[in-house]
């Protein structure tokens, strides 16, 4: 189990392990916060925060919400909005550490343009 951890320790998240790999997405959303995103099905993640802790930001073709810690700003993870019972979601796993997590593989996505992996 691995858990990351928004700066002021508000927001907390359980992952059930280490990804596989890690993505690194250059849309002008996730390039502007940094973030390294790990996915995992929703039923194997618990996010430990109190009611408010966290305030989300909806945009785009509005299918998930990217949320953060509304006290530290640290972007923590996002959900789909219409969740089904298979649905997954992302965590930001710049919250998790970094000797925890190891070596894991970054891809890189093309979020900016043809939404295809190229590295």
């Amino acid at each position: 189990m691995l858990q990351a951890i928004c700066h002021c320790g508000a927001v907390r998240i359980e992952i059930p392990r280490k990804p596989r790999s890690l993505t690194n997405c250059n849309c002008s959303s996730c390039r502007r916060r940094g973030a390294l995103w790990a996915y995992y099905r929703m039923s194997e993640v618990r996010v430990d925060a109190a009611p408010g802790a966290t305030a989300g930001y909806i945009w785009g073709d509005k299918c998930l919400c990217l949320l953060r810690c509304a006290t530290c700003g640290c972007v923590t993870h996002w959900e789909p909005l219409v969740v089904k019972p298979d649905s997954r979601m992302g965590v930001n796993a710049r919250n998790c550490d970094a000797l925890a997590l190891g070596q894991v593989r970054i891809r890189q996505l093309d979020g900016a343009a043809s939404w295809k992996f190229v590295g």
